[in-house]
């Protein structure tokens, strides 16, 4: 683990996303639907996992700090006619960013929007998965929120 000692605490946020793209017949299922699968409401289960795996991010890689969660929102909405985006903003305010547990947010709810939809198709394609942003520490990248 990296020793971050000497930094000094700021405010950190990041933004990541992740897609999931589905074949038509799912998507226009899931549409009609209202994003419901036999298990249940899958953007409900998949803001909740993903959340989950934002405060565990350091107990799922393995020199990632654990870190004091200010604030995590994760969106999912349609980005076209047969795709997910889920997007995964994280804040804190500590001596390390939060890019890890973005990524780790997004990246786990699409694997949950996949196991609630599983029983439609195993055709589901999860990604890409990436950074759109990160601020404070050295270095800002891209458009953090």
């Amino acid at each position: 683990m990296v020793d971050v000692s000497a930094k000094p605490a700021t405010a950190r946020d990041a933004t990541a996303e992740c897609r999931v793209r589905f074949p038509a017949d799912v998507a226009r299922q899931l549409r009609a639907s209202g994003l419901k699968s036999a298990k249940g409401g899958v953007v409900d289960a998949a803001i909740i996992a993903g959340t989950m795996a934002v405060k565990r991010t350091h107990e799922l890689i393995p020199f990632c700090h654990p870190l004091p969660i200010d604030g995590c929102r994760i969106g999912i909405d349609w980005l076209d006619e047969q795709s997910l985006r889920i997007e995964c903003v994280v804040r804190t305010t500590h001596r390390t960013g939060v890019e890890m547990e973005a990524l780790t947010g997004a990246t786990v709810a699409a694997l949950t929007v996949y196991d609630m939809c599983k029983a439609l198709s195993h055709r589901i394609v999860i990604g890409p998965a990436k950074l759109l942003g990160k601020r404070g520490g050295k270095h800002d990248f891209g458009a953090a929120a």
